[in-house]
């Protein structure tokens, strides 16, 4: 076994330093072999080790080694030319990780947003084409009823009587439906509606207020605005579309250590890790 301690590797003309456990992190693998001069396609000049190799894909070999888990750039594109390196370095675990291409490749969400403006009334229905946001976005709307006498549409918060939070309609796991503003009871009453969106800690009965902060939640959100058009019909609905690309979170690997080898020896997948 080398008494290596820092090793130096140049793939391609690219030098990456290390630490010698990095490179054993699974001893079947040609890198750690490289490290007890079993390799004859590692050549030790200067003191360094050569490959001829690519030197931008073995960046994320590194990091692999480094982190044990799959993560690439959102404009990646090299998911068989990363195996194929992944392969020849006998890094069979990434190369199997990096089979399942599918899940970690970088989705483009929809979202839509329909508003609607009915005299002291506005109606919302938002539709996602990833439920795990749109549930994400719900738990962050909450809508709270109340009876005031003299409301009005524009009136200040009450504080007469504690507003009452009522659960968002839920047609699909991919959309929600909720409204607000001011309606008539019976006894001169006004049922006022009322829709706070976290983490803004306001309550707002405005229907304008309402979705000028939901279009901000969205932006902060990471959401692009891509088209507003009105929907034709007898009620004018505005349509506000929204995309996102969304990063996903990667696959790792758990490790185990077998009794008596200083290195790992065995590697699992694990599930993959849920991204908001």
């Amino acid at each position: 076994m080398s008494n290596r301690e820092v090793v130096v590797v140049s793939v391609g003309g690219v030098r990456f330093v290390t630490r010698a456990s990095t490179l054993q992190q699974f001893p079947e693998s040609r890198l750690a072999r490289m490290l007890n001069d079993d390799d004859r396609e590692f050549k030790l000049v200067n003191g360094e080790f050569f490959v001829d190799r690519d030197g931008t894909l073995f960046s994320y070999i590194m990091d692999f080694l480094r982190t044990l888990q799959v993560s690439l750039p959102i404009d990646f594109s090299d998911y068989q030319r990363l195996q194929r390196e992944a392969e020849f370095y006998g890094l069979y675990p990434l190369a199997d990780l990096l089979s399942q291409e599918h899940l970690l490749k970088p989705r483009l969400e929809i979202l839509e947003v329909r508003f609607s403006l009915q005299e002291m009334q506005a109606f919302f229905r938002i539709f996602g084409s990833c439920s795990a946001t749109v549930e994400t976005l719900a738990e962050q709307i909450t809508v709270f009823m109340g009876q005031q006498s003299g409301q009005s549409w524009n009136s200040p918060f009450p504080s007469q009587k504690p507003l009452v939070p009522l659960p968002l309609e839920r047609p699909s796991h991919h959309d929600m439906v909720f409204q607000c503003g001011t309606d008539y009871s019976a006894g001169d009453q006004f049922v006022a509606r009322y829709v706070s969106i976290k983490p803004d800690s306001r309550k707002l009965i405005n229907g304008t207020n309402v979705l000028g902060l939901l279009l901000d939640t969205l932006l902060k959100d990471g959401f692009r605005l891509i088209s507003s058009r009105t929907v034709s019909g007898e009620d004018k609905v505005e349509c506000f579309s929204f995309e996102r690309v969304k990063r996903p979170a990667g696959l790792a690997l758990t490790l185990k250590n077998t009794p008596g080898s200083s290195g790992v020896a065995q590697a699992k997948r694990s599930q993959v890790q849920k991204g908001k």
